[in-house]
């Protein structure tokens, strides 16, 4: 419960910036198209984001036939999460990751790389992949779609004011002012990199949600934490090409190898996540 308020009161914060800056700079109008424009650009990529990155990553349908045991596993999992079995593929990946996508439980997808199978024990591969359900039974592609929205309109009402400034922003003699200007530079440097740093934690938050659902469908989470500690180790050895735009979907952030600033992650540190699966795995009296 703890991190859906989070979550909850991140879009708050996420959306109160949103009205601010509009009503500062756009006004109300200006601020519901922008929104609106996002609002319809996310829509797109999540009405057909499970397309979009399996097409990207050419990924591939695992048939029944193909892997019984990896279909009866992800099968078991759906049922403890009372959720529908979603579709499995394979990504053509060496790299050991995986991602869940799809608008919702009844249309979804989890997604392995070819890695993954190759240095993960079956109650490793369980551990993930009740991690990936765990994200489709909390419905975080719908989260994270209306974070980017909010997000996305932030940054159009932004690329506006910087074209306005260019163009003859203020030529009337109250908006014509230095210190009007300056607010406005400072405005277009500053905003988007708060709404980045909110869709950021919101993300991370999601992450941890999904680690804590994960252990309690699987019922073993030292599994998930030996899991995250395994790709952790290879993430950084074996380089991935991946889109930074899908980087969130990822069990573990694919581009870690390349030292991106915490506070613009999308994951948590895996030592903090590996630390909180032990919490509960002690609360489930599976450790001393």
């Amino acid at each position: 419960m703890g991190y859906m308020i989070r979550t909850a009161l991140l879009l708050g914060l996420l959306t109160g910036l949103l009205l601010f800056l509009g009503n500062a700079i756009a006004g109300k109008t200006g601020m519901l198209i922008a929104f609106i424009i996002a609002a319809i650009m996310n829509f797109l990529s999540y009405w057909f984001s499970d397309k979009i990155v399996l097409s990207m990553y050419g990924a591939k349908e695992i048939s029944y036939e193909e892997a019984p045991w990896l279909h009866k596993m992800v099968e078991d999992l759906a049922r403890r999460a009372q959720i529908p079995k979603p579709k499995i593929y394979l990504v053509p990946m060496e790299q050991p990751n995986a991602f869940a996508t799809g608008r919702g439980p009844g249309h979804a997808v989890v997604a392995v790389t070819r890695g993954i199978l190759e240095i993960l024990d079956e109650e490793e591969l369980r551990g993930v992949l009740a991690h990936e359900i765990a994200h489709i039974k909390n419905r975080d592609v719908l989260i994270a779609s209306i974070a980017a929205t909010i997000a996305g309109a932030i940054s159009m009402i932004v690329n506006w004011l910087q074209w306005a400034l260019i163009f003859g922003w203020g030529r009337d003699e109250e908006n014509n002012n230095p210190l009007s200007i300056v607010g406005s530079i400072l405005l277009i440097i500053i905003t988007p990199i708060i709404a980045a740093i909110i869709q950021m934690a919101i993300s991370r938050s999601r992450e941890y949600l999904a680690d804590e659902t994960g252990a309690y469908i699987c019922g073993c989470p030292l599994a998930l934490a030996r899991a995250l500690e395994k790709i952790h180790n290879y993430v950084t050895q074996v380089p991935a090409r991946v889109n930074e735009g899908t980087a969130h979907l990822f069990i573990e952030n694919p581009l870690k190898g390349e030292g991106l600033w915490e506070l613009f992650s999308t994951h948590p540190s895996t030592e903090k996540r590996i630390a909180r699966l032990v919490e509960i795995a002690k609360r489930m009296g599976q450790v001393a």
